[in-house]
């Protein structure tokens, strides 16, 4: 890391402001070779977490006004010496100060290197580092809440508890193993089994809340089925908060997949308003057809749509069939409408079944709330700790595995040797979860999917 590394750090689009992060040995010496101070002070004499105004330059040339940010080793984000540039934010401006910066010594960051600094300087660990990422991804307010409690270390401190437990256990274990004429007390059997039972309880937990935070903080694939002019696009308009989809009297007008990721409430859905469900339809609007049917078949949530406003159909009955043990909601549409459908046999036929007005927006919050129900997330707990991704998920699985075989060696009568081998490989997973015992294999994926700037 003996490089200094430059980068936008805000949106590469016109804006208030862009800034300019620099980070590594001679940040500030670079900084100050683009950056004039209005008082004539020099960026070398600057304490850490100061700031001063003046002109950012190419060479000689003065081309805006800035405001310089110095931040000195290890107090920084990198734990680096770092300077932050900020330059109005038009996007020709950012370029020309960003090519001074390169031209003065710095080297383009790579993705996610500013971050990954920050986790091989000790700034952060694995699990906080990729938390970062899911903030800045996040759609919705418990996606970026609970990432922020990940960010403030909420699974870390769960990991290192459970870690610790193991650690201290398989220590007074080996020492007892190791020096038997030493007055060391033996572990007792029965504390051992607790302390194992203690971090099985404690990983399932966290292996158990794992589809219930993937699907707060990554969205639900939802599609919205139902036949023609049942009510589908104007209840993803309604979602989507803006006209997404064609809206008209005639049926058949949406032929295609309509794509859009909508918040509601707390959920966040990827949805997919299909073409209504219906026999006959020429070539084209058959193909929409049968894109709808396999949207149902590969969905997470179904919203069924049906206009209470008309007697149930065969199209309706078609779609029906097709959310058979699927997690589909029966909206039953156009309450505003004198009602003729016969909602008892959609009731039966669903779990959740909700009566709104598209139109109107009547009915949305109770939609929210059967979504949430339906998917086992109505008491999601922002604060709790959730295993982020699938790699943190394998990490917790096969520590779990490992200490289910240190008690079942246990509990056979096995030697303590033998247990904490077991034991040690538990340890060795979770500190591969934490980063303390990462490849650097899986350290350079995980940052490549950063953002450059981050």
């Amino acid at each position: 890391m003996s490089t200094t590394i430059a980068a936008l750090a805000t949106g590469n689009s016109p804006g208030g402001i862009g800034v300019i992060r620099i980070s590594g040995e001679n940040a500030i010496e670079i900084a100050n070779r683009v950056f004039e101070c209005a008082d004539g002070s020099s960026l070398l004499d600057l304490k850490g977490y100061r700031a001063k105004f003046g002109c950012v330059k190419s060479g000689e040339e003065k081309f805006d006004n800035a405001v310089a940010l110095v931040f000195r080793a290890p107090k920084s984000y990198t734990g680096e010496d770092v300077a932050e540039i900020s330059v109005h934010g038009g996007i020709y401006i950012i370029e020309k100060a960003l090519g001074a910066v390169f031209a003065a010594g710095a080297q383009p960051a790579e993705a996610g290197e500013f971050t990954k600094r920050a986790f091989l300087n000790g700034k952060l660990d694995l699990t906080q580092a990729e938390s970062v990422a899911d903030l800045i991804s996040a759609e919705g307010e418990a996606a970026a809440q609970a990432s922020f409690n990940l960010l403030q270390g909420a699974l870390s401190r769960k990991i290192g508890a459970v870690q610790d437990s193991l650690i201290d256990s398989a220590a007074l274990m080996a020492a007892w193993v190791d020096y038997p004429d030493e007055e060391i007390p033996e572990l007792e059997q029965s504390t051992l089994e607790a302390t194992l039972k203690n971090a099985e309880a404690q990983l399932e937990e966290l292996i158990d809340s794992y589809d219930c935070g993937q699907t707060m903080t990554q969205g639900v694939e939802t599609v919205i089925a139902g036949k023609p002019n049942a009510g589908k696009s104007t209840l993803m308009n309604l979602l989507a908060g803006r006209e997404k989809s064609i809206v008209t009297d005639i049926a058949g007008t949406t032929r295609d997949v309509v794509e859009e990721s909508v918040r509601l409430g707390g959920l966040v859905l990827h949805l997919n308003d299909t073409a209504g469900i219906h026999a006959g339809g020429d070539a084209v609007e058959s193909i929409g057809i049968q894109r709808a049917m396999d949207k149902i078949s590969s969905a997470v949530l179904v919203l069924a749509v049906f206009d209470s406003s008309t007697p149930l159909s065969p199209e309706d009955e078609t779609v029906i069939e097709q959310c058979r043990g699927k997690r589909a909601i029966a909206v039953i549409n156009k309450t505003d409408l004198e009602q003729r459908i016969d909602c008892s046999k959609i009731e039966n036929a669903f779990a959740e079944t909700v009566y709104i007005s598209a139109k109107s927006g009547e009915g949305v919050a109770e939609l929210e709330a059967a979504a949430k129900r339906l998917l086992g997330v109505e008491q999601f707990d922002t604060s709790a700790p959730i295993l982020a991704n699938q790699r943190q998920k394998n990490c917790c699985r096969n520590a779990l595995g490992y200490i289910k075989e240190a008690r079942e060696a246990l509990e056979s009568g096995m030697t303590y040797d033998a247990v904490n081998v077991m034991m040690d490989s538990a340890v060795d997973e979770l500190l591969a979860l934490t980063g303390k015992k990462a490849t650097i294999e899986v350290v350079n994926n995980i940052f490549s999917k950063f953002c450059v700037g981050k």
